[in-house]
């Protein structure tokens, strides 16, 4: 048997179909909004998120509880709506993650800042807490 039947090679077949074959609306459900990094030594949370072609202040940072989200809006221009794409991979609109960091966070000294594409927010850690035991009575 010969392999020209394919036109191609038979294993770049498989490749194709977790890429090209699948929809945009599959594909982003794969992949994430953006792609991030997240590290911690004895005394903070790192969080580093890839954001290209977004503009600082489209980027919104928050701490609810133990969740913190980072949200962002990239828009796509006027030009590029006209134009016939033939492929298109790059996410429009709200990107958004959120992480649950835990409560031994000190959410007062969260530090974010967005440089050349890349958001980096720094946690600070505190010392957890002692819970208290406590008894409740039956009555």
């Amino acid at each position: 048997m010969s392999l020209s039947l394919y036109k191609r090679d038979p294993l770049k077949m498989f490749e194709d179909v977790f890429n090209d074959k699948l929809s945009p609306f599959f594909s982003s459900m794969i992949t994430p909004a953006f792609k991030v990094d997240i590290s911690e030594d004895e005394n903070n949370i790192f969080i580093e998120a890839d954001m290209p072609g977004v503009k600082k202040e489209d980027i919104k940072v928050s701490m609810d509880n133990d969740l913190l989200s980072i949200t962002a809006e990239r828009t796509q221009s006027e030009e590029e709506k006209k134009k016939g794409f033939h492929r298109v991979e790059r996410s429009w609109g709200c990107l958004s993650r959120s992480f649950n960091l835990g409560g031994n966070v000190n959410i007062e000294k969260i530090e974010a800042k967005y440089d050349n594409g890349v958001l980096k927010v720094v946690v600070p850690k505190v010392e957890p807490t002692q819970k208290k035991e406590t008894t409740i009575p039956v009555i």
